[in-house]
């Protein structure tokens, strides 16, 4: 990674911690490339990052750094930054607006993924609105694809720094199921 990147970056999170520095548009731009503006993501396969909860970003970041989440495009990203900076940078995107939006909602894939989602007590750790907390992720307003990713690769290939809680819960269930729950979180909770 380019030492001037890391610089911005480290600058963002230290301007953060200063004060509550709302960043401007070039603090972030290596964040924006992939995240996209505000960590509002465009990329369907790209997570948005905005609004998630800062103690959930924070963990998912310092599992990166550390090499217990394996993700090669943010290993050097992360390598180098303090705990305090991924910190700064944490309830800097918690902050932000999500602001995604998802083509029409499709109604039998809309009620087939609030059933699932209800028999699988889905809002009992995430909310009900979908918002997440503390530790546990925003699936509402999230990109579609990515959600069906990160669903298929909890119940089919489980990797270290992964949550093996979603492994269970996501154990036995067919992929149409899971393409329903991509489905309606995409439209649910903003």
């Amino acid at each position: 990674m380019r030492s001037d990147a890391r610089a911005a970056l480290a600058a963002l999170a230290t301007a953060v911690l200063a004060g509550g520095a709302v960043a401007q548009p070039a603090d972030t731009a290596l964040c924006t490339t992939c995240h996209g503006p505000g960590g509002n993501s465009a990329a369907p396969a790209v997570p948005s990052i905005a609004g998630q909860p800062a103690a959930f970003l924070e963990n998912q970041l310092v599992m990166i750094r550390e090499g217990l989440r394996e993700l090669p495009a943010m290993a050097p990203v992360m390598r180098g930054l303090s705990d305090a900076q991924i910190s700064a940078l944490a309830k800097h995107y918690a902050t932000q607006p999500v602001n995604y939006a998802p083509g029409p909602a499709k109604p039998e894939l809309m009620a087939r993924g609030a059933a699932v989602s209800k028999g699988g007590q889905c809002g009992s750790c995430h909310l009900p609105d979908y918002r997440g907390q503390q530790a546990v992720p925003r699936l509402g307003g999230q990109q579609e694809v990515y959600l069906l990713a990160t669903m298929k690769m909890y119940r089919d290939a489980p990797l270290p720094g992964r949550d093996t809680q979603m492994q269970n819960v996501l154990r036995g269930i067919p992929d149409a199921d899971l393409a329903a729950l991509a489905h309606y979180f995409s439209h649910t909770g903003k």
